[in-house]
């Protein structure tokens, strides 16, 4: 490939957002354009499936391991970048960057799981964590264990966010129920729940909704 025409000197010249997921791909790859768009995108169809796949689907291309490494770490480095923009800001003043970051750490999990974003008076991000793995209803959402982690990271309100292995992000009645029993726990520590996310698809807020 003659230089001009290469990948990184576009993205150099033009800026990352001019070349395609076909060219940003062939950078983990020695640039071999040909050898990104063959193998990644014919194989997986959709950049959404290509960072679903395991070490074992890549080695099954004679894609090598360092390619799967590599991007691994380009998934989580942008999860990472997303949470410390949400620290660093006022989150509650751009919803759509909460909405994004509970997205990408949530949507493609193949189990349902319950996270909090513990917040400070400011409405900035103190912690994210993951609390309980399974369906969620009344037995494996604990709220005394939400009110312990509250009171461990001082936090003055929080966000909940589940996802919906489905994809389909339309709260369910247990949804509902826990969320207003977990509401009612933290009310007793002067707690705020903020919001609850449920983030299937696309993301759906209780608050929007006025289920809070």
């Amino acid at each position: 490939m003659p230089v001009f025409d290469s990948p990184a000197y576009k993205l150099l010249g033009r800026g990352s957002q001019a070349l395609s997921d076909v060219e940003l791909l062939s950078l983990f790859m020695g640039e071999n354009v040909e050898l990104a768009r063959t193998t990644l995108l014919f194989n997986f169809q959709s950049l959404r499936e290509l960072f679903l796949a395991g070490e074992e689907d890549f080695r099954a291309l004679g894609v090598s391991q360092m390619t799967y490494v590599q991007l691994r770490a380009v998934l989580e480095l942008c999860q990472r970048w997303l949470g410390e923009k949400l620290q660093r800001g006022e989150p509650l003043s751009d919803p759509d960057a909460v909405r994004f970051y509970l997205s990408s750490r949530l949507r493609d999990l193949p189990s349902e799981r319950f996270c909090v974003l513990f917040m400070d008076n400011r409405h900035r991000m103190i912690a994210f964590e993951e609390l309980f793995n399974g369906t969620i209803d009344g037995a494996s959402v604990h709220p005394r264990e939400v009110v312990k982690r509250c009171l461990y990271h001082n936090a003055a309100s929080v966000i909940f966010a589940h996802n919906h292995p489905s994809g389909v992000p339309e709260p369910s009645q247990a949804d509902e129920r826990i969320t207003q029993k977990l509401k009612d726990a933290l009310h007793l520590i002067d707690v705020r729940v903020l919001d609850h996310f449920v983030v299937g698809d696309s993301v759906v807020s209780f608050a929007e909704r006025g289920l809070l």
